[in-house]
């Protein structure tokens, strides 16, 4: 008998080798080659084309149903879904440790079972009586939800199987196993053929089943990359530990918009949710502070505002100066200050600059670049922006401002705020009776802040 191949497989991008090195060839990542069992490959000898069946085919404009959502009864975890779990859809949620998934998951499990739908919380982390423990904390000790602590995909599919589940939670699935592959659990290959299977039970049985991910050091989700590719929707939940509040941000939704949010905050009896996220991020305005602008932040549908912080130090010449930013992209704050130096004639090569975004809150939208300038702006010449004003808008090279998507939504969330003033590109429109001020180049809001003519 043939002696089965081995092959060493990185189990942070997923790449094969078959020999083994101290450092992934792609990824560059030290010690995270593991052996395995070679996966089969098909040689010319195999033809596909022969003895398969043939698959019908469908048109565009056939008739098609919306699919049936199930509600979870928290309105942010329904929101960033969509609209609510698709009956028969598989959703991976990750996050960092004690972030706060199997909380916010159990709260869900509770309140669908207690609506009388039929749910399976399968922990393969923690013994039931652990999980029965923070039910009883979170107020759902009463709930009826069908609990078991297990690893073995196989034994999960025959529990499943033997009874009719609505709503299925798998934590986490770097936990479980199958004995069909000859690895430790939470290697590439059992990641990925565990889930293969709970998925194709979700499809089979119409249950929605939701898997929870590990994280790795830099954020993204453990495992292979073809694990996010297999679910349907994708959730990142975000936040620093020492935060009260959490971002549920989702990242892919093959049923609903992405880039939509849920705002939650940790509290005695679980996760909370917060409504009005704006008044979060926002601090007392009463005083007038330089280096402190509002920005309207659009996530998915949702306008959120937040504070950008800015402070500069100027050194002594032939000193460093040092760069430190949280919560925004640091290339991009490199680039706004390389605008402000040579388009308006600023000199910041010679300050320190360190930039905030309050809250924890993590910004990626492109128009915060015109905030982040009038901080920066503000911060350098020691003169505040007006607290009742808000600025947004895009920055290129040459020192334009770019008008950006969903102006009057950003408006209408500032003028609920009181907010009466909005500095931005030209062409805004005034909504619900705010003041509007554009600016076709940075120049001309920066001699406006410093008193040019």
């Amino acid at each position: 008998m043939a002696k089965a191949k081995r092959q060493y497989v990185c189990q942070n991008c997923g790449s094969a080798t078959y020999r083994w090195q101290g450092q992934c060839a792609d990824c560059g990542e030290w010690n995270t080659l593991v052996e395995e069992a070679a996966e089969t490959v098909f040689s010319a000898k195999h033809n596909l084309s022969k003895g398969g069946r043939t698959i019908p085919l469908e048109t565009l404009n056939a008739e098609s149903r919306m699919p049936e959502r199930m509600l979870c009864g928290i309105a942010e975890f329904d929101r960033a879904l969509g609209g609510g779990f698709v009956a028969g859809s598989a959703t991976l949620i990750g996050g960092d440790p004690g972030i706060g998934k199997s909380t916010l998951l159990l709260q869900a499990a509770g309140r669908l079972a207690k609506a009388g739908r039929s749910v399976v919380y399968i922990s393969g982390e923690e013994a039931a009586a652990q999980v029965r423990l923070r039910a009883q904390r979170l107020g759902l000790g009463d709930a009826p939800v069908a609990l078991a602590s297990a690893t073995s995909v196989r034994d999960i599919l025959a529990t499943l199987g033997s009874r009719t589940a609505d709503f299925v939670v798998i934590d986490s699935i770097q936990t479980m196993h199958s004995d069909l592959i000859d690895s430790a659990p939470g290697t590439v290959s059992q990641v990925r053929a565990s889930a293969q299977e709970l998925i194709r039970y979700a499809k089979d049985s119409g249950a929605a089943i939701v898997l929870v991910g590990h994280v790795t050091k830099d954020g993204t989700i453990a495992g292979p990359r073809v694990l996010e590719h297999m679910v349907d929707t994708v959730l990142a939940f975000e936040g620093e530990r020492s935060h009260q509040y959490r971002i549920l941000r989702a990242v892919k939704n093959r049923f609903g918009g992405t880039d939509e949010i849920g705002v939650f905050a940790m509290g005695e009896e679980g996760l909370g949710e917060v409504s009005n996220p704006s008044s979060l991020f926002l601090t007392d305005r009463s005083r007038d502070v330089p280096g402190s602008v509002v920005f309207p932040a659009l996530e998915g549908t949702r306008p959120v505002l937040v504070e950008v912080q800015a402070l500069t130090v100027r050194l002594a010449s032939g000193a460093t100066p040092r760069r430190a930013v949280v919560g925004w992209d640091s290339g991009r704050l490199a680039m706004v200050l390389a605008v402000l130096e040579a388009r308006c004639g600023l000199q910041m090569g010679a300050a320190e600059v360190y930039l905030n975004i309050a809250g924890g809150y993590r910004l990626t939208d492109p128009a915060a670049d015109l905030a982040v300038a009038t901080a920066l702006v503000s911060a350098f010449s020691e003169r505040p922006v007006p607290p009742d004003a808000i600025v947004f808008g895009e920055l290129s090279l040459s020192g334009e401002v770019r008008p950006v998507s969903h102006d009057a939504l950003r408006l209408r969330e500032a003028a609920k705020l009181g907010f009466s003033t909005a500095w931005g590109p030209n062409g805004m429109k005034r909504v619900n009776g705010i003041g509007v001020t554009g600016f076709a180049r940075l120049g001309e809001l920066v001699d406006l802040m410093l008193g040019r003519d």
